[in-house]
């Protein structure tokens, strides 16, 4: 089919086959197709829609048009993560040692952080000498070896990913369910999982900013992952107030390790132990939430995860050193508190307002350009549903340059009322595979 025949279906939402799109899409990764026909179909696609059955046939198609990872030489269930994003959200970090911990082989590749949001790949390089840019060969001995490793997407894998990504970026096509479904699909089905959990985020500081689209984006990926022969969860979250105490890379790995030690704070411990279970549950380790849960608590318990991490640094050349001594990481040469200037009761913090802030501090990425300090961030000192005292500090600068206008951008992120609330759910709904 001439692909201005192929774009005519699609802009008309008439029936085209999945072979059809997959012959399309590995066009468009040989740079065989213009990226003025492209462009026409992702926004043909983003006002359209497209079927379930062609959003596989696009997600297969976005696989396969790099190396797809072998690991069936690992008889375990291989079971990854992934999160849509929000701000403070480090739960891979504990998550994933916990998991290989409880002997269910975690192959997991992971992004860096743009915009409000942060990424796993960052967090992981504020360990010294931490290395995300292992080769495939050794991706796949350490997932052998010990359940576990952390990488960053390499060129070769889900290449179609990446051109169509950044072409949506420019087109306005960035919201579409089918492209959003395909793109985490596609990099996830080339890791050679077997099981997937996703970590679905709804909110003010999500990329969803409301249940509604979450369950919408959710119940997709669901279908699709699937329909591509995947078994699936979806949890979706919420995220209005940020995620954990801490925005920041080392700052983040520090909450991570309390985590691991039984000694985070309650929302981000729920959720690590949440979607572990989930996790386990796909893995075949454990046949219910409950049983699932206990395991995960014997292996903080024991300190098993906290090794299984010391473990993960050591094999990817960081410095394991971190896990017993945190102050060895990257730490910012200045801090300020910001304080409330009223009684009362902390209803919500706008997480995005404090994703902006870190970010202007260093903590993050405007364009994929920008260099990150590792150690500055921000330490939440309230959280949502506390009391509050007039001049008690709420959250704490770490910085490394003058933050005026961010200290006032940070208090201003604090919603304090005189009427206390009662606080919603983290876990909003669960959907897919039992």
């Amino acid at each position: 089919m001439r692909v201005v025949d192929l774009l005519r279906l699609v802009r008309d939402n008439k029936d085209i086959s999945g072979d059809e799109l997959k012959s399309f899409i590995a066009a468009v990764a040989k740079d065989e197709v213009p990226d003025y026909q492209t462009s026409a179909f992702l926004m043909a696609a983003c006002i359209r829609g497209l079927s379930s059955e062609l959003t596989v046939a696009l997600t297969e198609a976005m696989r396969d048009s790099g190396k797809v990872i072998d690991l069936s030489h690992i008889p375990q269930i291989k079971v990854d993560k992934h999160s849509t994003g929000g701000v403070g959200d480090k739960i891979s970090i504990p998550l994933a040692p916990l998991v290989a911990a409880c002997d269910v082989p975690v192959p997991m590749i992971s992004g860096r952080g743009l915009g409000h949001t942060g990424g796993t790949l960052d967090k992981l390089e504020s360990i010294p000498g931490f290395n995300v840019n292992l080769d495939i060969p050794r991706f796949c001995q350490l997932v052998k070896e010990m359940n576990l490793c952390l990488i960053g997407q390499t060129s070769d894998l889900a290449p179609a990913d990446k051109k169509l990504y950044a072409m949506r970026d420019v087109t306005s096509t960035v919201e579409s369910i089918p492209l959003i479904t395909a793109s985490i699909l596609s990099k996830k089905l080339a890791e050679g999982i077997d099981a997937l959990v996703l970590d679905v985020k709804a909110g003010r500081g999500a990329f969803m900013k409301d249940e509604a689209s979450a369950r919408e984006l959710a119940e997709s990926l669901v279908r699709v992952g699937q329909g591509a022969g995947l078994k699936v969860r979806a949890v979706i979250t919420r995220m209005d107030s940020p995620l954990g105490t801490t925005i920041g890379n080392a700052l983040e790995i520090k909450e991570s390790l309390a985590i691991l030690r039984g000694e985070g704070p309650q929302d981000s411990t729920e959720l690590t132990m949440q979607l572990g279970a989930e996790m386990l549950c796909l893995g075949g380790v454990a046949n219910n939430l409950e049983n699932a849960r206990n395991k995960l608590g014997a292996v903080v318990e024991s300190g098993a995860g906290l090794d299984k991490f010391r473990e993960l640094i050591e094999a990817q050349q960081g410095d394991p050193r971190i896990v017993d001594n945190p102050e060895l990481l990257p730490s910012a040469n200045q801090t300020t508190e910001v304080l409330s200037d009223r009684n009362g009761f902390i209803h919500d913090i706008d997480s995005y307002a404090l994703g902006v802030a870190a970010m202007k501090m260093g903590a993050g990425r405007a364009t994929m350009e920008d260099t990150i300090d590792p150690g500055v961030g921000i330490e939440i000192l309230a959280k949502p549903g506390e009391t509050i005292d007039n001049n008690q500090p709420i959250a704490r600068l770490h910085h490394n340059r003058a933050v005026h206008g961010i200290r006032s951008e940070v208090k201003a992120a604090f919603n304090i009322a005189q009427e206390q609330i009662d606080i919603a759910p983290l876990i909003i709904d669960r959907l897919g595979s039992a």
